[in-house]
């Protein structure tokens, strides 16, 4: 087993994009809303709180006290919604340092995840939580180092703008893109910038190109992508392994296997995300 300083792994523990969706149709792939940890270099990072963090938490409870970073690609519903049942952040004696970047009309993360928790909202408010909780504004394009680990970041675009992440360590990266559309008429060349030849790339495709070029209901404008233009971005930066995010709440575990099929017909080292799954960058050492 690897020690977790020598570790660079990627759990998913909320992988569906909009609202949770529980149900018999998507037991496979699970249907809480985004949350993916890393574990990189003896930190634990973690990003979004959809409703994936509840169930984190119920995992770190056996592994107090807990010391996390948090990075929230921006806060929409789906990705803080399980913030305020993230049971460790109750606790006191965890720590928890949490970035995300000012919203477009000048509010920070610490305002708006204070916010959802206000009554008549929510029964109590981020003030109860025990836990020592940092809140930092995040510059974007400007790395942050946390250690040896180096994060980069990158506007995505999205209604509200939303934040696509990089994670560096020993020569290993990971790119987190999710809530972003594609152009029209080109690749985004922030989303380029964050995949370059990255060892992992998960990607928003909520969609197909048939659903989001429908002439009857059209996405177009709705802040996602597909998994299509994900094939494409993930050649062109030279992508090791690709891994499809923020499944449409829609899209049942039949859907989702079908798709899985045709990316991996176009981009044969990809993956479906589902709850449960675990990456590792760096391979463990053989047994002897």
């Amino acid at each position: 087993m690897l020690q977790m300083q020598d570790q660079f792994t990627v759990h998913f523990w909320g992988v569906r994009g909009s609202i949770p969706c529980p149900g018999a149709e998507t037991v496979r792939y699970g249907g809480n809303t985004p949350c993916v940890e890393m574990r990189v270099g003896g930190k634990r990072l973690i990003f979004d709180g959809g409703t994936g963090l509840r169930v984190l938490g119920q995992y770190l409870l056996a592994h107090m006290p807990v010391e996390a970073c948090m990075f929230f690609t921006h806060t929409h519903w789906d990705h803080i919604q399980g913030f305020p049942f993230f049971v460790p952040a109750f606790i006191p004696g965890n720590k928890f340092h949490l970035y995300g970047a000012v919203a477009p009309q000048g509010a920070t993360l610490q305002q708006r995840l204070n916010d959802q928790m206000l009554h008549p909202n929510f029964p109590v408010p981020l003030q109860i939580m025990g836990a020592q909780l940092e809140f930092h504004d995040l510059t974007i394009d400007e790395p942050l180092l946390l250690g040896e680990v180096k994060i980069e970041t990158a506007l995505l675009n999205h209604p509200g703008e939303a934040v696509g992440y990089r994670v560096n360590w020993e020569g290993y990266a990971a790119a987190y893109i999710t809530d972003t559309e594609h152009f029209p008429d080109r690749l985004d060349e922030n989303v380029l910038k964050l995949c370059r030849n990255a060892n992992v790339m998960i990607y928003d495709a909520t969609y197909t190109d048939e659903e989001y070029y429908s002439p009857k209901s059209s996405r177009v404008g709705w802040g996602h992508s597909t998994w299509q233009e994900a094939v494409k971005v993930a050649k062109a930066a030279n992508v090791e392994k690709l891994v499809i995010f923020h499944h449409d709440p829609l899209h049942n575990d039949d859907f989702l296997d079908r798709v899985g099929e045709q990316v991996a017909q176009q981009f044969p080292n990809s993956l479906m995300a589902r709850e449960g799954l675990t990456i590792q960058l760096i391979a463990p050492p053989e047994p002897g």
